[in-house]
């Protein structure tokens, strides 16, 4: 691969920065692995339970073992993860469906949800979609505090406002498209405390936990979450899942996650598993590694780009609780240069130039540099953005430190380039 020797040398140079950071990092592999193999002995995982199902899936003990197995490797009382949730935002659907009543609150903690989940919310009023807002159920955000942080008065308010009603708290753990911390799972824990003691009843803790998984040896179940959510092209699919989500929690909020997910008196005793058992755990099993990479990418990327005089979050030295790294480029073309050094190191597509273009669900146009072996899988290297000010890119991922470490630096190539460019007004 063609890079020039100043790059190089950058690279290196904060890799020897980052070598204590990138220490603790394997020792949070190490003990997630840990967690893992004592849940797969404990389940007695064989080649048995790669065997495909089809049909009712009637009798897939792979299926129901990954179920127990899921569970309890996020600290949970019961779950599932499947193959027919085929993303995050339809695994979230999934959940906030079963837990939501017509007349029910769902209050959002962590202001507004990710671009995806605004039409599932019905965010714009009730349209006929068969969003939650067409169901008779209402939403309400607490943006965090301009300082930073959860709105402690504006949550307790808002509680104190909504009453009985507030059925769903909800969290998302990512920055999502939004510049701001991610949260740890201690600062969850926090607030579900502080909801705890102010609600005027036990409503349910929904966490969007895209992006966090294995990042810290604990998850939100360890703290009072009813429900996790998240995808398996994102941490815990480990770059070998095809496709496929869970949901882990409490047994009564898994329960009503699963009757939604299929249909009341089956739940989670039917879904053909179609040959995609194998894959799930070995994606399970590969997860805190693959996002040990992406982490340790992450780093790099946040070094270079702040040295370089880019506004980064989080910055390079800071511990991170998911593995999205964004970079403010300021304006369209470096942010597109970024995407295009990104795209030219992947494996797959690496003859293809990302371009800026509508995407469903999304407001703004969106640029995708994504060369993944599965379609849209965001624990594979990858960089997004939509197209508005500041221009800030949102990258995540990489299966190896090693290929994660040249497209990062193909993209601060590139960039770079540009810049010098535009200094000299070329």
């Amino acid at each position: 691969m063609i890079l020039s020797e100043k790059t190089r040398a950058a690279a290196a140079e904060a890799e020897r920065r980052l070598a204590g950071l990138f220490s603790a990092i394997d020792e949070t592999a190490r003990a997630g692995t840990e967690r893992v193999l004592d849940v797969f002995r404990k389940e007695r995982v064989s080649e048995s339970m790669f065997m495909p199902t089809t049909g009712y899936g009637y009798g897939d003990v792979g299926r129901d073992a990954i179920d127990r197995i899921v569970a309890g490797v996020f600290g949970a009382e019961a779950g599932f993860m499947r193959p027919a949730l085929i993303s995050g935002t339809h695994a979230l659907t999934v959940g906030l469906f079963g837990l939501l009543r017509p007349g029910d609150v769902l209050l959002s903690v962590t202001g507004a949800p990710y671009d995806t989940l605004r039409p599932v919310i019905g965010m714009d009023g009730a349209d006929g979609s068969g969003s939650l807002a067409d169901f008779g159920v209402r939403y309400a955000e607490v943006p965090f505090a301009p300082g930073g942080g959860f709105d402690w008065d504006g949550i307790a308010a808002a509680l104190r406002g909504e009453g009985e009603r507030v059925r769903v708290v909800y969290f998302q753990r990512s920055k999502g498209y939004l510049d701001r911390p991610t949260l740890r799972v201690s600062e969850i824990a926090e607030a579900i405390r502080f909801v705890r003691a102010h609600a005027k009843n036990a409503p349910f803790f929904v966490v969007d936990n895209c992006y966090g998984e294995f990042t810290e040896e604990t998850e939100p179940c360890a703290v009072g979450a009813d429900l996790i959510i998240g995808s398996l092209i994102k941490n815990p699919g480990g770059g070998m899942a095809d496709v496929g989500g869970y949901l882990c929690g409490t047994r009564r909020a898994a329960e009503l996650a699963g009757n939604r997910l299929c249909c009341p008196g089956v739940g989670l005793d039917a879904g053909a598993s179609l040959g995609q058992n194998r894959n799930m755990l070995r994606g399970l099993f590969y997860a805190p590694h693959t996002v040990a990479q992406a982490l340790k990418t992450a780093h790099l990327a946040a070094y270079l780009f702040a040295e370089a005089g880019f506004s980064v979050n989080p910055g390079p030295f800071e511990r991170r609780s998911d593995i999205i790294q964004t970079v403010s480029l300021g304006s369209p073309e470096l942010l597109c240069r970024f995407c295009e050094g990104i795209q030219s190191a992947s494996p797959v597509d690496a003859h293809v130039r990302p371009v800026p273009s509508p995407m469903p669900g999304y407001a703004d146009e969106v640029i995708m540099a994504a060369g993944a072996f599965v379609g849209g899988a965001s624990i594979e290297l990858s960089a997004d953005a939509p197209l508005r000010p500041p221009y800030t890119v949102f990258l995540q991922g990489g299966l190896t430190y090693e290929s994660g470490r040249l497209g990062v630096m193909r993209a601060y190539e590139s960039v770079m380039d540009a810049v010098g460019a535009q200094k000299n007004g070329k």
